[in-house]
């Protein structure tokens, strides 16, 4: 580079204590500890942010636990962040705790996170979500996070893709490995700090970088000419202030830079005009999970569990990295004894031999473990990967941390509901008749609504009743961006929550986005957002008149009802536009199934079902003056079944919903479907018509199994499709039959192959050997069932107060 002279001499010479660091690599936390010990600065630079200066002291909090980071999110556009993460191995957080146990100053020296979050703004750079932050705060520079590697300085391009190098890359590569975690761990992590001199691989690491950088300039790594620049200005003044007391802990990629002389108006000179914006820093948990490659988030590393074990284990590694697989292997209930882990143990350090390492890395105990205590298999072995190499491991940060508003409400919620957040997912099912799980439900109902999907709704194991919800929780770092974002529309989880609704229904494009957004009030009790969504709901119902739009947004209105009968909501005015909306579905239905095409036509047969499920769990509607809701609505489907113009696929379903309802005799099914199958109607309007009958996951299969009558009239009918036309056919109809239970095909194939028998029914299935299919009553396998079904509805516990008895009972 212009300008500049390259600086003589060892790292600890007249200038400042350089100590050449990879992020998040527990060798050179170790070592970083252990120069500071021997040096003794009298003040510790850190990359990173200087406005997080502030936010140093409370690293000594008790309640501070690792992996945390501190955010930085523009005011006025919270979604605008970046993060520079720390876990307990990082060679950053070492230093801080360090310093702060020896009471001497520790500052960050890189460039100003209003530069950093501006530079996003202005070439779109670092994107607007969190990912895009993260990634544009933290890669692989030797390597790894507070780096932005990668990016354009103002008013230039980025520098070609074959330029931009990781250097851990070359030098592995160099050194004849193909894998550079692999070489760290045999140059670094397996080496232990310099004997007798703490500050030797320091030198060795700062010699290696400063060839790199003579060959590879900046490594297509622009803008960190930029951030060196500042970097140095800020070790100036501290050299200024202390003298030669200084210690520097950066990423080893940009040792080379800082050890050069360079004017102070060059340095100058590159900082000015650089765009600037408002911002707030905080510190935020983060995971295990987010520092891997496999988190989308270029941490640098891809075993932060693995490296954390290195870091924390005070000796014997390897033997108590199996113990704890062992551990996890046997929670899981796999066979796992203490002999495993010895032979695991003895075959790691033969492959580490074999392979002229110095000691067992990664590799070596993963094909330990696939060997001894997976037995070859790669199932458990993913487990392994999943829980303990890579981990969930959730950090925490004190209350006095600054946070917005919104975010110190939710975390008084938190505590009074006894909801922590966690790394691990879990399943949380809630009894909505109690105090405490009815505020959880409706603090996550909230969250998601606001975009802070914490929790997503699940299907509830043993329960279909609204007094019950299931849902998976999962606390990911971001959450912290997404509760910042929020905080715009309130200074509390309620009020937030209310303002958002008010200005989603307003902005809402269609009628059923207005129906779901009533749903999610309801659920998330907004009492004060309601009046105006129902309010914007009832213009556009009033407004739309696509029967589409109307029959897509009435099942959500009607399991509003029920959601708003648990939670004691008023809804009145819910039931009463739920009820206009079926009214004029009604009349609209008919003339809107006419002469649609196949995708069209089986659209609608969609609709149809919500339709028809949802003015079941309507019913009547006295108190709205809309009369008998079912009666009107069976009515419609009566009219769909006898015209010509509506697809088979609708006429057919709208047969087997009244068949279903006993509002269709099974001799007039019969009939309707006698008619359908005749010669006279095109094979492919049929198949349309029996797809809609008997398929669709509407328990078709089971209807023909106990109904030879409607198995003959279809086995008649396919057996006399024209071949030319069979083809045509063919997918309609497995499309159909491969939906039914493994077992009903089976059966349904038997029936076929034995004929259906001429007096139909299941009684001509009498003597043919086919379970469930006799002339009488089978007792004995009745009775079989009883003592489960004691047991389900507990009667053995009150058959001597009641006098109750099943011996009588038909099962």
């Amino acid at each position: 580079m212009a300008g500049v002279e390259k600086a003589e001499g060892r790292v600890a010479g007249a200038g400042p204590l350089l100590l050449g660091v990879r992020h998040h690599g527990p060798g050179s936390a170790r070592a970083v500890r252990a120069a500071l010990e021997q040096a003794r600065p009298r003040v510790v630079l850190i990359e990173g942010p200087p406005e997080a200066d502030a936010l140093i002291p409370l690293v000594a909090d008790e309640e501070m636990r690792p992996p945390v980071a501190l955010l930085a999110h523009a005011v006025d556009e919270p979604g605008r962040s970046s993060f520079w993460p720390m876990a307990e191995f990082s060679p950053e957080w070492v230093a801080i705790r360090w310093a702060l146990a020896h009471d001497v100053p520790a500052r960050f020296i890189d460039l100003p996170a209003t530069h950093t979050l501006a530079w996003g703004r202005q070439e779109d750079a670092m994107g607007t979500d969190a990912d895009a932050g993260a990634d544009a705060a933290g890669d692989e520079d030797g390597g790894g996070e507070g780096d932005s590697a990668g990016e354009s300085a103002p008013g230039t391009g980025p520098g070609p893709a074959d330029l931009r190098i990781d250097p851990l890359g070359v030098l592995a590569e160099t050194a004849g490995y193909d894998d550079p975690e692999r070489w760290w761990e045999d140059v670094v992590e397996h080496r232990g700090v310099g004997k007798g001199d703490a500050l030797a691989p320091f030198t060795v690491l700062e010699e290696a970088m400063g060839a790199l950088r003579e060959t590879y300039g900046v490594g297509g790594h622009d803008r960190d000419l930029v951030r060196e620049a500042c970097m140095r200005l800020q070790v100036r003044a501290a050299q200024r202030e202390f003298e030669n007391g200084v210690a520097v802990v950066c990423g080893a990629w940009h040792v080379p830079a800082l050890r050069q002389r360079t004017t102070v108006a060059a340095d100058r000179a590159l900082l000015k005009g650089l765009p600037k914006v408002k911002t707030d820093m905080t510190w935020v948990p983060w995971t295990h999970r987010r520092l891997s490659r496999i988190s989308g988030y270029g941490a640098g590393i891809e075993s932060p569990g693995w490296y954390g074990h290195l870091f924390s284990a005070p000796d014997r590694p390897v033997e108590r990295w199996l113990t704890k697989v062992a551990g996890l292997l046997r929670a899981e209930d796999r066979m796992v004894s203490s002999a495993h882990v010895i032979e695991a143990v003895r075959l790691a350090e033969t492959l580490a031999a074999m392979r002229g390492r110095p000691l067992p890395g990664l590799s070596e105990t993963t094909d330990a473990v696939r060997a001894v205590m997976c037995e070859g298999s790669d199932v458990p072995l993913a487990l392994v990967h999943d829980r303990l190499v890579v981990g969930d491991v959730l950090g925490e940060v004190p209350p006095t941390a600054p946070a917005v508003p919104l975010q110190r409400d939710l975390a008084r919620l938190q505590r009074r509901l006894r909801l922590k957040p966690e790394a691990l997912e879990r399943e949380l099912e809630l009894d909505l008749r109690k105090e405490t799980d009815a505020g959880r439900s409706r603090l996550l109902h909230r969250l998601r609504l606001l975009g802070v999907a914490w929790g997503e709704p699940a299907a509830s194991r043993g329960s279909t009743g609204t007094f019950r919800e299931t849902w998976r929780l999962r606390w990911e770092p971001e959450l912290s961006v997404r509760v910042a974002e929020a905080g715009v529309w309130g200074t509390t989880v309620l009020s937030a929550a209310t303002a958002k609704a008010e200005t989603d229904g307003v902005s809402a494009r269609g009628l059923a986005d207005v129906t779901a957004l009533a749903e999610r009030c309801l659920l998330a009790e907004l009492p004060d957002a309601l009046p105006t969504v129902m309010r914007i709901l009832a213009d556009r119902a009033a407004l739309d008149t696509d029967v589409g739009h109307l029959a897509q947004a009435l099942p959500a209105l009607v399991r509003s009802l029920r959601y708003g009968d648990v939670r004691g909501t008023d809804t009145g005015a819910l039931g009463e536009v739920a009820a206009g909306l079926a009214e004029r579905v009604f009349v609209g239905l008919p003339p809107a199934c006419a002469a649609l095409d196949a995708d069209a036509a089986e659209e609608m047969r969609r609709h149809v079902d919500a339709v028809h499920g949802a003015v079941g769990l309507l019913g009547d509607a006295p108190a709205t003056g809309h009369g008998d809701l079912r009666g009107r609505w069976q009515s419609v489907l009566r009219v769909l079944c006898g015209r010509d113009t509506v697809p088979g696929v609708i006429r057919g379903r709208a047969v087997r919903l009244l068949l279903d309802d006993g509002e269709l005799a099974q001799d007039e099914a019969a009939l309707l479907m006698g008619l359908v199958l005749s010669p006279g109607t095109p094979p492919a309007d049929a198949a349309a018509w029996i797809e809609g009958f008997v398929g669709g996951g509407s328990g078709g299969g089971m209807l023909l199994v106990h109904d030879e009558r409607l198995l003959g009239l279809v086995d008649a009918w396919l057996t006399g499709v024209p071949a030319e036309a069979f083809t045509d056919v063919l997918p309609l109809l497995r499309r159909t039959f491969s939906a039914y239970e493994p077992g009903v095909r089976r059966t349904l194939g038997e029936l076929v192959r034995r004929g259906p028998g001429a007096g139909g029914g299941g009684a001509a299935a009498a003597g043919s050997g086919i379970p469930g299919f006799e002339a009488e009553l089978d007792t004995a396998r009745a009775d079989a069932v009883l003592p489960v079904v004691r047991l389900l509805l507990g009667l053995d516990d009150v058959e001597e107060k009641t006098g109750n008895d099943l011996a009588g009972v038909t099962v």
